[in-house]
């Protein structure tokens, strides 16, 4: 009884949090939008936009890009409810499910990801294809990044993040800085302990394309 009892509270208290696992990124906003460029939503999340303002998600899961303007809009968790306003649906290039956690998000959601420095004999298979050659980088708090090539001989990507170089406290674009990787090229991230290998879409091309096809979770 006692262990029946114990299980319970245990999942009272991760129910919140599996809820809260995101399941959208804001892409864009214009307007008095009360969300911000890369903010992490989730589902139940309700907006209300005025009739001139416009918002862009990208469905993590779903891989929808969803253009809405006017309206208040619902968070799903693969798209989302408007009422009162127009929305236009995109399918886009992203990996959906694959798509990591992050250390916080793991821990908050019940799910244990580990992350660890590369070491001789460190796997090479890409967990991940990214849909850009300039990856987004969720990199909380920054630091050193490294990215380096796999299956080619080429130089390390190394530069430093600032915290103040990161949208939301947390968001790296590589398409700001002018940085661009291999299209097909496997590559490994890595930022302190944190790591994650991954490959560019043979097809994938330059600049800012939509955000859900070009974020790496380390």
């Amino acid at each position: 009884m006692r262990t029946i009892l114990a299980l319970s509270a245990l999942l009272a208290i991760a129910a919140p949090a599996w809820a809260a696992d995101p399941s959208a990124i804001v892409e864009d906003t214009k307007g008095k939008v009360e969300v911000e460029f890369m903010d992490y939503l989730v589902p139940g999340r309700v907006l209300k936009l005025g009739a001139n303002d416009e918002l862009v998600l990208g469905y993590l899961r779903s891989c929808w890009r969803e253009t809405i303007k006017g309206g208040t809009v619902t968070v799903g968790a693969e798209q989302s409810s408007v009422a009162g306003g127009a929305v236009r649906r995109d399918k886009v290039k992203c990996e959906g499910s694959k798509l990591k956690l992050t250390a916080d998000q793991a821990a908050q959601s019940g799910v244990m990801v580990f992350r660890a420095p590369p070491k001789a004999g460190a796997a090479t298979t890409p967990e991940v294809t990214i849909h850009g050659l300039s990856p987004v980088l969720d990199v909380k708090g920054g630091g050193k990044v490294t990215i380096a090539r796999l299956d080619a001989a080429a130089p390390p990507m190394t530069f430093d993040v600032a915290a103040q170089q990161l949208a939301r406290g947390s968001m790296y674009d590589l398409a700001r800085d002018g940085r661009a990787l291999a299209a097909g090229g496997t590559y490994r991230a890595s930022v302190g302990n944190r790591q994650v290998v991954f490959r560019v879409d043979p097809n994938a091309q330059p600049g800012r394309a939509p955000v859900v096809g070009r974020l790496l979770r380390l």
